[in-house]
């Protein structure tokens, strides 16, 4: 999702025409005057599977346990196709007017500026830098229980498995936002590739790690678990109205799973020009869904077949295993690292938005400005700018005390999948493909379009007020001390 820029002097190509026309300069920049792009279909597919399995994964085996063999896998194979489809309007609306010689726009923001325009260019940003808050919260108490996991499963290690071994999340919440407060402060997301890079390897061993001892508890037999093809049975394990709201929540669970779309635009933006962005865009989005499915289906029909209708919220550290606790450790580690890069990659667009908007606004103000330079011997000059140390440290301060308010995984997961998916994943880029084609109103595709809008817009408020009550129940009856 990287790639070099030119600086923002530079930006624009200040030569003679005719020598840019020779290739004097054209060799070295793209279209838009910016430092020529090197992505190509299998660095996007990358980026795509890095950015979209992620925690979401942990919780899908309990989403599974909720559905059932029929409607678990059926759900997980229609939110992808569902990704996939929208995915590929949203890659035609990358240039504009045309898909492959219009003019570029770099942010999901300026896509929607472009095609519609009006005040659901205020509402995208609405919904995209909502969603990039949640997940840092979501990522927060995530972080923590895994931190929490390794704590405890030592203390099981050496007391047994019925030991209570209780641990404040707290402390841990703590010490992940000391942690990102300094990497807050590294200015860019382009200066964050080393942690991007350790954080996708963390994300694909505790997946592999996950998946590879439930396999091992299938196989190896030992306590009998009891699936179904409706998911948890009424009145044995959960109470009618239970099941209703957690059938809501498990769908926004797999709704959050899938979510991509807020840095779809931005990966485009790192692709070569020949063969088309859209183009490639359109394959690497089949080739990185198609991979991430596979893994969902993995992670959650195994995780079910492992766990049945006791499946826990979290596998890795609702401590459906035990043993070997060396490896329940050194997978619960790979998710608090990974969660580290990943809370930059998330906040980092949330960061430069902010800090751009308030330099434009008040671009005499020296405290927004002012880049002072600190020399750090054996690493060079730090520029510190006092507003984004403020700002930043600010922010992390603030997501880590709602999420020490509200530490609930995976009511908190479903929340967000239900809040961002529809608007991000499927409404815009809908209409932006009905304003660019010129479609004709209750037109049969005009038509379609609309009832699968419509039918995702419920299907997220659903998925919400699954999560809503989830969140209420677990706020009722939270203790501090007892680890999620």
């Amino acid at each position: 999702m990287e790639r070099e820029t030119m600086p923002k002097s530079s930006f624009r190509v200040e030569q003679d025409p005719e020598a840019f026309r020779s290739g004097g300069v054209r060799k070295n920049l793209d279209d838009d005057g910016r430092a020529k792009r090197t992505g190509t279909v299998v660095t996007a597919s990358s980026h795509i599977i890095t950015a979209v399995i992620g925690s979401g994964v942990l919780s899908l085996a309990w989403a599974i346990a909720q559905l059932g063999w029929v409607a678990g896998p059926a759900v997980l194979m229609a939110f992808s196709f569902i990704t996939y489809f929208t995915s590929t309007l949203l890659a035609d609306s990358y240039r504009s007017p045309d898909p492959v010689t219009g003019k570029r726009n770099y942010t999901y923001m300026d896509v929607v500026r472009a095609h519609l325009g009006g005040r659901k260019v205020q509402l995208c940003g609405l919904a995209q830098y909502g969603n990039l808050v949640g997940v840092t919260i979501g990522y927060t108490i995530t972080a923590s229980i895994s931190m929490v996991a390794v704590k405890r499963s030592n203390c099981f290690h050496r007391n047994g498995h019925h030991a209570k071994c209780l641990t404040s999340n707290y402390p841990f919440m703590t010490i992940f936002a000391c942690i990102q407060i300094v990497l807050s402060q590294i200015p860019n997301f382009h200066k964050l590739s080393w942690l991007s890079i350790v954080a996708a390897v963390m994300s694909f061993a505790y997946s592999s790690i996950g998946v590879g001892l439930s396999i091992a508890k299938v196989t190896g037999g030992g306590d009998h678990v009891r699936t179904t093809l409706t998911g948890t049975t009424v009145g044995v394990d959960v109470s009618g109205s239970d099941k209703v709201w957690r059938v809501f929540q498990a769908v926004g669970n797999i709704a959050f799973a899938y979510a991509y779309s807020t840095i779809l635009v931005e990966i485009q933006d790192t692709l070569k020009s020949i063969p088309p962005e859209n183009e490639v865009m359109k394959r690497a989005s089949l080739v990185g869904i198609m991979t991430t499915t596979l893994f969902y289906v993995l992670c959650g029909c195994i995780g079910y077949a492992a766990f049945g209708n006791a499946a826990p919220g979290n596998f890795l550290t609702g401590f459906g295993f035990y043993e070997p606790f060396w490896l329940i450790d050194f997978a619960n580690v790979c998710i608090a690292v990974h969660l580290i890069g990943a809370y930059q990659v998330f906040c980092q667009p949330l960061f430069g938005f902010v800090e751009n908007w308030c330099s434009k606004r008040w671009p005499n103000n020296t405290v927004i400005t002012r880049e002072i330079p600190v020399d750090i011997p054996g690493s060079g000059v730090y520029h510190i700018n006092l507003f984004r140390l403020v700002w930043r440290t600010a922010y992390v301060i603030v997501t880590t005390v709602i999420a020490m308010i509200f530490p609930f995984f995976n009511d908190f997961l479903g929340l967000i999948g239900a809040a961002s998916f529809w608007p991000l994943t499927v409404y815009f880029p809908v209409e932006m493909y009905i304003a660019r084609s010129k479609m004709h109103k209750f037109s049969f595709t005009w038509t379609w379009l609309k009832i699968l809008s419509w039918a995702c817009l419920v299907v997220s408020l659903v998925a919400a007020a699954g999560s809503v009550q989830g969140l209420i129940q677990d706020l009722k009856t939270y203790k501090p001390f007892k680890t999620q």
